[in-house]
């Protein structure tokens, strides 16, 4: 491409071309966006490294910029008129783009900089806890989603998000956390409780068959720690019909069982973290695994960030 000089630019661009209307500018700029974010799913180092090129190409451009604006103050200005102006800005913009990007330049830096804040994030630095319980991602989820994520785990959260938010309604627990939850206890239903034929017993909470349990029941063997080692043994699991049964148990197991009160009241109170709710849950006894709480998080951190894909 042969770039013209501004008052070449300007004999065939006066009284043709306006500046383009801001609202087609934001159109643009949220196609670009929407690129960018759908790029970083794909593949995170290669939208790092175009992040810090648009970051070093602005600059440029406004280093331009002022260049140009301290040129103007020197001169009388007799030539300045819109398309001029225009015409002086689309070539800094050209110029802006050409400088950008080169090895050992603005951009790399730019780009070490990203890897180096995306790399050093640590789990469970929530965002406020109103703001996990909306929906949106913890601070550790603000990197892109990992190429590892597996469909298997994006279709288990899009499969149980209806049964989860229904759940929600009841007991005030967050749709994402017990679906997380589920996730955690099925292995992303690949481990999900088998009835003695072989089929599912939709139980993807893991909750247990006790006394009180009049319904179908599917026996397994399954792991218990006993005073922190882990021991294999035979138990008996509820069993259902179908998945949204298996979280409406999970609701009403929430609401009615006074072992689970703190949960519930954290819940409510609409201040439930990732790492909180978790935390609770063990200490309620929910499971004997010493790694429980900190495994869940895990998963529910996983799960909010499929869920923003």
């Amino acid at each position: 491409m042969t770039l013209r000089s501004p008052s070449m630019m300007t004999s065939s661009l006066s009284g043709v071309l306006a500046p383009a209307p801001a609202d087609a500018a934001t159109a643009a700029d949220a196609r670009a966006l929407a690129t960018l974010r759908n790029g970083a799913s794909r593949d995170p180092k290669a939208a790092i490294k175009e992040t810090a090129k648009q970051f070093e190409t602005l600059f440029m451009q406004q280093l331009l910029k002022g260049m140009r604006d301290a040129q103007a103050a020197m001169s009388s200005g007799v030539m300045d008129n819109q398309a001029t102006q225009l015409g002086t800005e689309m070539l800094d913009a050209e110029y802006a783009k050409k400088m950008s990007g080169a090895p050992g330049g603005l951009a790399d830096v730019i780009a070490r900089q990203l890897e180096r804040q995306i790399n050093n994030v640590t789990p469970n630095t929530a965002l406020p806890d109103r703001a996990s319980r909306v929906g949106l991602p913890s601070a550790d989820l603000i990197a892109p989603l990992a190429p590892s994520a597996k469909q298997h785990q994006l279709d288990f959260v899009q499969r149980h998000t209806e049964a989860a938010r229904a759940a929600e309604t009841q007991t005030g627990i967050p749709a994402s956390f017990m679906v997380a939850q589920a996730a955690h206890e099925s292995g992303w239903g690949q481990r999900e409780i088998r009835n003695a034929d072989g089929s599912s017993s939709n139980n993807v909470f893991g909750i247990k068959a006790g006394p009180g349990w009049s319904g179908r029941v599917a026996e397994v063997t399954t792991t218990e720690y006993v005073d922190g080692t882990p021991r294999k043994v035979t138990a008996k699991f509820r069993a259902y019909d179908t998945h949204a049964e298996a979280f409406s148990d999970y609701a009403r197991l929430m609401k009615d069982s006074p072992r689970y009160s703190q949960v519930m009241a954290s819940a409510s109170a609409g201040s439930a973290t990732a790492a909180g709710f978790a935390q609770g849950l063990q200490r309620a006894g929910y499971a004997t695994d010493p790694a429980y709480a900190e495994k869940l998080t895990r998963v529910i951190n996983t799960t909010l960030r499929l869920q923003r894909v």
